[in-house]
């Protein structure tokens, strides 16, 4: 390892796993929490939606603002400005009434997607700058691991506070310990010092991201033709196709999203020590599953390991919709960790064989615009079908939309 790489390492290692904390006691919880305070389908879909709104909609100088200043300085005080809101989620439920508990953590996750973007694309730039490109496999590897980790013995000793601490007050120490992972990440970041300019690749990739959004904006502002404004010839050949294939993809991720809280708490009566269970093996079939990905790639190839994700997240609401307790929501989360890990590890893998070296700046902006629909239609209108089908009805039938988008993913070309 370049000694003079040493500090970057490990302060994105201890990034990561302090990152880790907040995802397995905040993260991992909020939609259960608001679950138990009364808050509908709709209301746990805004929480996913709220950030997808802020990403298509909000035109920001992002990319222009990133460019003008250094980036490890920018990077630290969006965090900041990002998770010091996770300090108010602890205060919430000794303020307010239960139902204005769960429209204050959704205008909450609105408010912070606005420096949350700018972290999002922004990490990614400091990243490239901060890590040597020969280490960045290994580096990236590494911070896998440890995350997997972290959240998975977080989510279990929230497990334990759940039961132990009387509601909501246990809540309150979760989300403490949420916060406080927020804060040890973002003072790991302000240590990262980047080596090198970021490039004029990444610049080229942020000015084309904050060129797709404030067309769309813009189109939806003036009328005017979006063919006009975006590079549309990007999407006339086999990589158009590609992304109808990949929003249908990501559109059957998201529509059941806000489902599974509700369906915990309402249908299967979990306790919070089940869902702790749950979702700490999910996180070790991550781990597992990633330490066999090279494996998995090499033989199938980035686009068969995609599909081969896509199917096994298939099991997920599948199982939950023939589960009467706690044994099929186990098993539903080990076949949906493993495919959450093939999928970590080949999807951007396969965009990038997919999309050309000398134009990959648009191309991926269009996935991230393709991504962030998928988001936000998912998340709205997948409480509608719960609501009008049942939740068992609806969970059974998007599982099938699951395997239908796999197969699809298998057979393209």
């Amino acid at each position: 390892m370049p000694a003079e790489y040493r500090a970057n390492f490990l302060h994105l290692y201890l990034d990561v796993a302090w990152f880790g904390v907040l995802g397995g006691s905040t993260l991992a919880f909020v939609a259960v929490f608001a679950a138990r305070q009364g808050a509908d389908a709709l209301q746990i879909g805004l929480l996913s939606a709220g950030p997808a709104i802020v990403n298509l909609m909000l035109a920001l100088p992002t990319g222009r603002w990133l460019e003008g200043r250094p980036i490890g300085v920018a990077v630290f005080w969006s965090s900041v400005f990002y998770r010091v809101f996770y300090l108010l989620w602890v205060l919430l439920p000794s303020l307010l009434w239960p139902q204005a508990q769960v429209w204050a953590l959704i205008g909450f996750t609105l408010l912070m997607s606005v420096p949350g973007s700018a972290l999002a694309i922004g990490f990614n730039a400091m990243f490239a700058s901060a890590v040597p490109l020969e280490w960045r496999g290994h580096v990236v590897g590494i911070r896998n691991a440890l995350l997997a980790v972290t959240y998975t013995l977080t989510t279990l000793v929230c497990g334990q506070i759940l039961h132990a601490l009387p509601f909501p007050l246990g809540y309150q120490v979760v989300f403490g310990i949420g916060a406080l992972g927020a804060g040890m990440s973002s003072l790991h970041l302000w240590f990262v010092t980047p080596r090198t300019a970021p490039g004029e690749r990444t610049a080229r990739g942020l000015r084309a991201l904050r060129r797709v959004q404030q067309a769309g904006t813009a189109a939806l502002a003036t009328g005017t033709s979006i063919r006009q404004r975006l590079r549309v010839e990007v999407l006339r050949g086999p990589y158009g196709k590609l992304m109808a294939v990949l929003f249908a993809f990501h559109l059957t991720q998201y529509l059941p999203l806000s489902l599974f809280a509700l369906y915990w708490v309402n249908y299967l009566h979990l306790s919070d020590q089940d869902i702790s269970l749950g979702t700490a093996l999910f996180y070790v079939m991550v781990f597992l599953g990633s330490s066999r990905f090279d494996w998995a790639a090499q033989r199938l190839g980035n686009q068969r390991v995609t599909a081969l994700g896509a199917l096994f997240i298939s099991a997920y609401p599948a199982l939950l919709a023939a589960s009467q307790g706690l044994a099929l929501f186990l098993v539903a989360s080990v076949l949906g960790g493993l495919g959450s890990a093939l999928l970590g590890g080949a999807l951007i893998n396969y965009l990038l064989e997919k999309a050309p070296e000398n134009d990959l700046p648009a191309h991926m902006a269009w996935y991230n615009l393709t991504l962030n629909a998928a988001i936000l239609i998912g998340s709205l209108v997948g409480p509608f079908l719960g609501e009008h089908l049942g939740f068992t009805a609806a969970l059974a039938l998007l599982a099938l939309f699951r395997v239908g988008t796999a197969i699809l993913i298998w057979r393209w070309e």
